[in-house]
Formats: C-alpha cells, sequence, structure tokens
C-alpha cells in the first residue's frame, strides 16, 4: 500500500547530530529517498545570510565562509538547559553564539538579512525535519503529513518531548518516536528475516556523530517480533567528539610551532575542523593522512601529518567509554557476550577500525554483522514502522510487533536525597505504574519528581500535618517514551497532572503555534528569493543565447540596437539585485522582443 487516495504514505525519519536521512515504504519495499542534491543522506545543518536561508548541503557547503551564521549540532541542545554542563562545553567550541533563553533554555543567535534571531533548537531541528519532509514530497509528488521520527535511545523526557514539538513546527503528524537502534534492528530483521529460525539475542551498537547507543534484543518469528532487554548510552558521545579531539591537537601544534592562538579565530577554526573531519574519514582506509591549509591563520600555512595511530591515541578515553557503556549494557539484559548472536554496526562513527577491533576482541573474534548500511537502517527501520501504523497491508509491515523499553529511572526524590524509584529504567513501555507516599513535614505544597539527567516538579496544596497526606503517584509512559505524571491526594480523591510547562522548558501550545506560522513564513521568504534566483538565472541566460545569436549576423543598425540592449541589460542586472521577479521577468521580455 502506497497510501490513499491522494494522500502521501507516511515517512521515516532519522534526524541525526550531523547527517539525516528520509525513507518510505514505496513499490512493496523500502525507499531510501535522495535530496535534491542526489545524496541519499543529508547534513543536519542550516544556515543564515544576507539573502537567504540555506538547509542541508547548501548550510553545509557555506560553513567555514559563514561559521558563526552555520548552525549544526542542534540535536546535542535540544531538551537540554543552559546550565548544563555539556552545553557549557560545546559553546567554547562552537562558531556560532548561544544565549540563555527564558527558563533556562539555550537560544542560538545568528544575523539574517543583516538583523539579528534567536532560535531555540527546536526551531533549528524543525527547519531539518522541514527539509526531510519537502525531500520526502518532491520523491511522492504529494504533501507529506504523518511521520516516525527517531531518537537516541537514552534521551530523556524532555529530549525526547522537544524532537515531538520540533516535528509539530516542521508541518508533520508525529505518529511515533522509536529508538534509533531499535529502528536498525527492525531494518537488520527485515533485511535476514529468512535467515531467523526460532529467536536470536543482537546488539546494536549505535555510534552517531553525536550520540552512542547500545541496545540488546532479541528477534523472533522470522525477524517480526523485536523485544528489546536493556538500553545504555551517550546523549553527548561521538564523531563530533572524535573531530573536536583533533582540532584541540592541531591547534595545540599551531600554538607549539608559531606561537599563535587560534581560538579566537572562528574561520580559522571552523577551516581546520572541516580539514579534521575529511582526515577522520581517510584514516578509517588509510594508515596515515596529511591536513593542508593555506593562510590559516594570520596568513600562515599550516600543515600536519596525522596518523591513524595518533587519531587512536587521542579518542581512547572515549572507546572506552563506549566498551564500558556496553559492558553495563549486557549486564542489565542478563545475557552473556558469548549469547549474542548479532553485533549489529549503526552510525558513521563505526566505521573506525579501532571501534571494530575492541568489538571484535570482546567478542572474542566474532564477525560483525555490516549488512545493514550504517547511515540508512535507522531510517529504513522507522520507514517501516510508518508503514505499519498507517495500515500497511505487506507482510512485512502487518507482522511488525515491537517491545521497547524506558532508558532511565524514574521515581521520587524523598527527605534526604533518597531516590524512591516508581518506573525502573529498561522496564518495557508502554507502562503505568503507581505507588503511595506521605507528606514528610506539615502543610506540604509540593514535590520533587526526578528522573536521571532531568528534574521535574509538581506543586500540589496538602493542607495536612506531616505523615497524614497520603498521595497515590501514577507514572505513565507512553509509546513514545513520553511521560506523564499524575499524582492523587487519598483522603480527598482530588488529582494533579504533571504539565511540563515553559517554566521548565517545555514549549506551551501558544509558542508551538508562533513557531510554526514563523516556519510558514520562513519558507514563503526562501519560495521567494527562489523564484527571484531563478528569474535572475533566465535573464543571465537570454544574455548569453543574444550574444551567440548576433555572432553571424551581419552589421546593421538593428545588431548595434541589439548589442545595447544586452549591454544595458547586463547594467542593469549588475546595479538591480534588489528588484522584484515582476522586474526581471520585464527586463528579460524587452530583450527578446529588441533581439526578435
Amino acid at each position: 500500500m502506497d497510501g490513499k487516495g491522494n494522500n502521501a504514505p507516511a515517512i521515516g525519519i532519522d534526524l541525526g547530530t550531523t547527517y539525516s536521512c528520509v525513507a518510505v515504504w514505496k513499490h512493496e519495499r523500502i525507499e531510501i529517498i535522495p535530496n535534491d542534491q542526489g545524496n541519499r543522506t543529508t547534513p543536519s545543518s542550516v544556515a543564515f545570510a544576507d539573502a537567504e536561508r540555506l538547509i542541508g548541503d547548501g548550510a553545509k557547503n557555506q560553513a567555514t565562509m559563514n561559521p558563526a551564521n552555520t548552525i549544526f549540532d542542534a540535536k546535542r541542545l535540544i531538551g537540554r538547559r543552559f546550565s548544563d554542563g555539556k552545553v557549557q562545553e560545546d559553546m567554547k567550541l562552537w562558531p556560532f553564539k548561544v544565549i540563555q533563553g527564558p527558563a533556562n533554555t539555550p537560544k542560538i543567535v545568528v544575523s539574517y538579512k543583516r538583523e539579528e534571531k534567536e532560535f531555540l533548537a527546536e526551531e533549528i531541528s524543525s527547519m531539518i525535519l522541514g527539509k526531510m519532509k519537502e525531500t520526502a514530497e518532491a520523491y511522492l509528488g504529494k504533501p507529506v503529513k504523518d511521520a516516525v521520527i527517531t531518537v537516541p535511545a537514552y534521551f530523556n523526557d524532555s529530549q525526547r518531548q522537544a524532537t515531538k514539538d520540533a516535528g509539530a513546527i516542521a508541518g508533520l503528524n508525529v505518529i511515533r518516536m522509536i529508538n534509533e537502534p531499535t529502528a536498525a534492528a527492525i531494518a537488520y530483521g527485515l533485511d535476514n528475516k529468512s535467515d531467523i529460525n526460532g529467536k536470536i539475542n543482537v546488539l546494536v551498537f549505535d555510534l552517531g556523530g553525536g550520540t552512542f547507543d547500545v541496545s540488546i534484543l532479541t528477534i523472533e518469528q522470522g525477524g517480526g517480533t523485536f523485544e528489546v532487554k536493556a538500553v545504555g548510552g551517550d546523549t553527548h558521545l561521538g564523531g563530533e567528539d572524535f573531530d573536536n579531539r583533533m582540532v584541540d591537537h592541531c591547534a595545540r601544534e599551531f600554538k607549539r610551532r608559531y606561537n599563535k592562538d587560534l581560538s579566537e579565530n572562528k574561520r580559522a577554526l571552523g577551516r581546520l575542523r572541516f580539514a579534521c573531519e575529511k582526515a577522520k574519514r581517510i584514516l578509517s582506509c588509510s594508515t596515515q593522512t596529511s591536513i593542508e591549509l593555506d593562510g590559516l591563520h594570520e596568513a600562515i600555512d599550516f600543515s600536519m601529518k596525522f596518523s591513524r595511530a595518533k587519531f587512536e591515541e587521542l579518542n581512547m578515553s572515549f572507546f572506552n567509554k563506549c566498551m564500558e557503556t556496553l559492558k553495563a549494557c549486557l549486564s542489565d539484559a542478563t545475557i552473556e557476550k558469548s549469547c549474542v548472536n548479532e553485533v549489529i554496526l549503526v552510525g558513521g562513527s563505526t566505521r573506525i577500525p579501532k571501534v571494530q577491533c575492541m568489538l571484535q576482541d570482546f567478542f572474542e573474534k566474532k564477525k560483525l554483522c555490516k549488512s545493514v548500511n550504517p547511515d540508512e537502517a535507522v531510517a529504513y527501520g522507522a520507514a517501516v514502522m510508518a508503514a505499519k501504523l498507517t495500515g500497511n497491508n505487506n507482510k512485512s509491515c502487518r507482522d511488525l510487533m515491537l517491545m521497547d523499553v524506558t532508558p532511565l529511572s524514574l521515581g521520587i526524590e524523598l527527605i534526604g536525597e533518597l531516590f524512591d524509584v516508581i518506573i525502573p529504567r529498561n522496564t518495557p513501555i508502554p507502562t503505568k505504574k503507581s505507588k503511595i507516599h506521605s507528606t514528610v513535614c506539615d502543610y506540604q505544597v509540593c514535590v520533587d519528581i526526578k528522573a536521571k539527567e532531568q528534574e521535574l516538579q509538581i506543586t500540589i496544596c496538602w493542607g495536612a500535618p506531616r505523615g497524614f497526606g497520603q498521595f497515590n503517584d501514577i507514572f505513565e509512559i507512553d509509546a513514545n517514551g513520553i511521560l506523564t505524571v499524575t499524582s492523587e491526594i487519598i483522603s480527598t480523591g482530588k488529582t494533579e497532572k504533571l504539565m511540563i510547562t515553559n517554566e521548565n522548558g517545555r514549549l506551551s501550545k501558544e509558542e508551538i503555534e508562533k513557531m510554526i506560522e514563523d516556519a510558514d513564513k520562513y519558507k514563503q521568504e526562501d519560495q521567494e528569493y527562489k523564484k527571484k534566483a531563478d528569474a535572475f538565472n533566465a535573464l543571465e541566460d537570454c544574455i548569453y543565447n543574444m550574444k551567440n545569436k548576433i555572432k553571424s549576423m551581419k552589421k546593421s543598425r538593428k545588431l548595434r540596437k541589439m548589442e545595447d540592449a544586452i549591454v544595458d541589460t547586463a547594467k542593469w542586472i549588475k546595479h538591480n539585485q534588489a528588484a522584484s521577479v515582476d522586474e526581471v521577468h520585464r527586463m528579460k521580455e524587452d530583450l527578446e522582443t529588441i533581439c526578435k
């Protein structure tokens, strides 16, 4: 089923830190959709210039020329507080400016059309999602509405909700959010369903540009049933960190050689980062490469050899952290490493030879599964889930059954900073659990509800002496991994539902609607700019064609008139870049009339 009537099918989007990918079920299989450049993945970058906004390849291609206004790593900001230590670390490395907004939210500051603009991470992510939506619409020839979006397995509630909000701002109906390693496992299961007899244990090792996840699942019934046993990860560990270590090393070497500090030269750092990323990729297939940059800083050329051994030495602490997380995940799943049937590599950073070598050593020379495309598997799995949720009758979609888990323990903080767990980590979702608590002081008015990596607060008026006010705390996690908390005062039956609002970083309905309006405005501006650019391009084409036409003409008054018209039109273009589309069209019509 490719959709009903004029409705486009639901799409699957892998919203990555560095690259994003979109896929759809079409012609009885999953199609990875290439973008307007023909690439199957799109850089998760947005750039703001004097005259236009660029998203994807266009943004990344001009990043070194316009570093302060080219935004990347929005995924590392989304759902986080400005005061978060990870955000503060990243801010030292980003060439763009981040400030503290209301409710301790980080806001990105750029110059756009000679005006200063502030954006939340949700808005930047929505622009990338909008680009993926447009890519799918161009391929399908229909407007797209429904989507499954993937998130790192270790994303907390705030990060998940913020990602869902980004989807809404992009004009998408987010029918489900699923964990990235789970999506990759679905891709593996579908590709290998004929080989899966009974039940197998798979470990998905997902090391991307900015996040790391490890998931242990059992797959059974011919690749149709997926049960997640345990997840582990780090939402701030990936290829970007490896690049940063290389950049730091090169900057130190530049300082040692020339006694010059690169840290304040954003453009030089941007060029160096680009070169380091390229060198990192080369070092996955070669043991040595070199970084060559002309006029890097104060007209000084920089050249440096970089070996694979040096790259591994710089990043060994990160690689070791990945392995420690993997061991903890196996322990949580109560599965011995010898019982793991397949180790599936996902994410571009799993191409690093040292990562593969450490995994093979840990699993005692077991062959690693590389049958899924590490860049596309997550979008592939998301598209399968999207097809299932929208009623696709293909057997592969119909038989798909997914049982995922929550990555973090959730509960109530009691007196003395004791943490009373209500939903332990790795509990299957959706789930609903409750526990009865009592007030710990007279006329207690609020309760702190905490989870690892996040803090929520619900305020309830008890009006009862210590120990007499009993309340039933109900924690509910939906299939998207998003939390709702309800607290019921037992003596009165009064209930209070936790609404995570702007006070703790959650966007209100009104704010989302305003951002949707802004997104539409930016889209219209992009379309107007493209129309004008196309009109000027058509006029310049016309001049070129007319020049060729008059080459073979004999000298005459008509020829002189045509030559003058061509020269005048070229001058007009030079001095009238702000002209309207209609004016450009009129100039083209006038030139064509004279040159008939």
